[in-house]
């Protein structure tokens, strides 16, 4: 089941948009926007849901949303797709440049703030892809095991 969504109490499929509608770009819209998704194939399977692998999904969300916002000149799409045993999240930005992890020192031994979201999503998600989008940006597409 592969589903887009807008932060309202109901689900909406690929095409269902209303014109004009924005996509869920703030962590938090995105987070819930998952958190609907998996809810609901775990209703309609009649399967429990592992909250620890909820929980890294939830995270993994939240990171790639962060790191578009910061790094990557704003979230430009989303998506999530919940189907078999994991979770599929796609967030495309802006940027073209890859995401990359930096050392949590600086060449003079001071700690550096943040740095953390990549490495996250590389050490929670299965699988993790980095796409060029024709138009310009990039579409960082990374698979969460919910079981």
């Amino acid at each position: 089941m592969s589903e887009e969504y807008l932060i309202e109490p109901v689900v909406l499929r690929p095409g269902d948009r209303p014109a004009g509608q924005p996509c869920p770009s703030r962590p938090a819209e995105v987070r819930e926007a998952v958190l609907r998704a998996v809810t609901e194939r775990c209703l309609a399977t009649r399967t429990p849901c592992d909250t620890e692998a909820l929980a890294d999904a939830l995270l993994v969300a939240s990171e790639l949303t962060t790191n578009a916002i910061l790094h990557g000149g704003g979230v430009t799409g989303f998506e999530v797709d919940v189907d078999g045993p994991g979770v599929l999240l796609s967030v495309s930005d802006r940027s073209d440049a890859l995401p990359v992890a930096v050392p949590p020192v600086d060449g003079e031994g001071r700690r550096r703030p943040g740095g953390h979201g990549w490495p996250i999503v590389c050490r929670l998600a299965r699988d993790v892809q980095v796409s060029d989008l024709p138009a310009g940006g990039k579409r960082i597409t990374a698979l969460v095991s919910l079981v």
